[in-house]
């Protein structure tokens, strides 16, 4: 990994009202990437899909953690499992995209999986010197579900992870979160880093710039703060506000000052979601490199709220999605390109960007812990 300047390392350690970004280097640099990869991929929480999803035996979702395409899929006996999705044969893809199937058969050369990752059959493989298809199966990762979100991780004894999330859980508990299930999902293209995204993300601070004309009006960037435990990874950035007139409440459990407010979270590193009284939004990352990631942004609804709307509803609610993640598309390409730029050095952090400097120190943590 390209070593970045301890200086400036220790610069993004100092108090939030002392700090600064992350050095450029740490978004373009392939080698900085690649540690990411294993310091922070590899080891930590990574969403991967919503349970209802896959909620019936045989249902399944394909996704591609940084370096490691999966499959989560539920068995015959009801459990979940996340599998490698990686043919033991010759390393082919054994299922894309998501539906339901009784197995998985590898369109290379016909081995066949059972839901649990056993070896079910290996076409003309007799006369192998020791092989036995009973010892063959597919490397299985630790899956676990909070808030209806189905997380995996790739560490050999994950710390389970609702117990780092106990404070963030009790903030959301009038939200329902568990209830809510995909009912819209829009991809975009991402060509830039996925650390970008998140930073944007969480924080209201630029409401006042890209978002002048659209959330501004509504969650002024002055009001907005933020709530974390500084040893816990996870971030919460509150928005107060004022409800949008005639709109739905489609959370009826919240306290009067939620209901005027909007809220965005991370559980690091690379869940975001969003919920106001109106509606609530998953972004859901998949990193490839240092300059590219897959993005899906999806809209989530109680069932008996997504039932009843038609389909003029439906395309209102992807119009409003499109338009505001236009705004910031236009920003993090730009920070992208100017982040590569030959004299771009590190900024200054604005004490309304205080999510930022928790995420950096998370960030800090994993990839350069003797940084103190």
């Amino acid at each position: 990994m390209t070593v970045i300047d301890l200086e400036a390392l220790r610069k993004v350690r100092q108090p939030v009202n002392d700090a600064w970004t992350l050095p450029p280097e740490s978004y373009f640099v392939g080698s900085v990437f690649n540690a990411e990869l294993e310091k922070i991929f590899k080891t930590d929480w990574l969403c991967v899909a919503r349970q209802e999803q896959i909620s019936a035996v045989g249902d399944f979702v394909s996704i591609d953690l940084p370096a490691q395409p999966i499959v989560i899929v539920r068995d015959k006996l009801g459990e979940l499992h996340a599998l490698s999705r990686v043919c033991l044969h010759r390393s082919m893809a054994i299922i894309e995209g998501d539906g339901n199937t009784t197995r998985f058969t590898c369109p290379y050369h016909n081995w066949t999986y059972e839901l649990d990752g056993s070896l079910r059959s290996a076409p003309m493989m007799e006369g192998v010197v020791g092989f036995d298809k009973g010892k063959c199966q597919l490397p299985g990762f630790t899956v676990e579900i909070w808030q209806g979100f189905v997380f995996v991780s790739q560490a050999d004894q994950p710390k389970p992870l609702a117990g780092q999330l106990k404070q963030l859980a009790a903030r959301l508990e009038d939200y329902d979160f568990s209830r809510l299930e995909v009912i819209e999902t829009l991809e975009f293209p991402a060509a830039y880093n996925w650390k970008i995204l998140v930073e944007n993300f969480m924080e209201a601070y630029h409401h006042i710039g890209i978002h002048q004309h659209t959330f501004q009006p509504v969650y002024p960037a002055k009001k907005a703060f933020v709530e974390y435990n500084r040893y816990e990874p996870w971030s919460i950035l509150r928005m107060p506000g004022q409800a949008v007139e005639g709109g739905v409440n489609m959370f009826p459990n919240l306290k009067p000052e939620q209901r005027d407010e909007l809220f965005a979270a991370c559980v690091y590193p690379a869940l975001l979601f969003a919920a106001s009284a109106s509606g609530a939004f998953w972004y859901q990352l998949e990193p490839v490199a240092a300059d590219k990631m897959r993005l899906r942004i999806h809209v989530l609804a109680f069932p008996e709220i997504a039932a009843a709307m038609n389909e003029d509803n439906r395309a209102e609610l992807k119009a409003a999605v499109s338009m505001i993640h236009a705004e910031d598309t236009e920003v993090n390409a730009g920070v992208w390109k100017g982040l590569q730029a030959s004299v771009t050095r590190q900024g200054r952090l604005s004490l309304f960007e205080e999510s930022i400097w928790h995420l950096n120190q998370l960030w800090l943590d994993r990839m350069y812990p003797h940084i103190t």
